[in-house]
């Protein structure tokens, strides 16, 4: 025994029904639909989340390597802790520019390097050079030693080649241009 809508539709309901009802036993198709879409919100909702949770590490890329691994446990602590405020400590730290403090102590530790690694190279070689008779010269270094003696004919000469090549006044007072 097979029934139709119409058939098995209450005498007193209306004739004509809208489309989201339907006859015992059929599937609801406005319920699929809605499923459907709610769905598709959530997973859109979840996605605008994360991207936004995400916001102050993707601005923090075009920063330093600090800034960004700072960035980082911030939004992690945000995510997992629903706490917003290291959200918004890491979107701050995203926005403002940290100096760049490790390149000039890189470079002075470099320089402090080869400064320390001198003494010890001319050191090293002092030791192996014959021991001077004379404890006032042996207490000055020989690469200073020239410079505290009496100016020479071969200093002079080296003084008015470093003053002709920067263009200053040789050691007799007089420009020398080069030429």
């Amino acid at each position: 025994m097979t029934t139709t809508a119409s058939e098995a539709l209450h005498p007193d309901a209306p004739h004509h029904l809208p489309f989201y009802i339907t006859a015992p036993g059929d599937s609801d198709g406005l319920m699929v639909v809605t499923g459907l879409f709610v769905l598709a919100a959530v997973a859109g909702v979840g996605v605008l989340y994360f991207k936004l949770h995400a916001l102050p590490e993707q601005m923090a890329h075009r920063g330093q390597k600090v800034q960004f691994e700072l960035v980082a446990v911030l939004a992690l602590l945000a995510l997992f802790t629903h706490n917003h405020t290291f959200w918004v400590a890491g979107l701050l730290l995203a926005l403002l520019p940290l100096p760049d403090f490790t390149t000039p102590l890189r470079t002075m530790a470099r320089s402090l390097e080869r400064i320390a690694d001198q003494p010890s190279a001319q050191a090293s070689h002092d030791q192996t050079a014959a021991p001077e008779s004379s404890p006032r010269t042996s207490a000055v270094p020989s690469s200073v030693a020239p410079a505290v003696s009496a100016p020479t004919s071969a200093t002079s000469e080296a003084a008015s080649a470093v003053a002709a090549t920067a263009g200053a006044p040789g050691p007799d007072g007089v420009r020398q241009d080069k030429g």
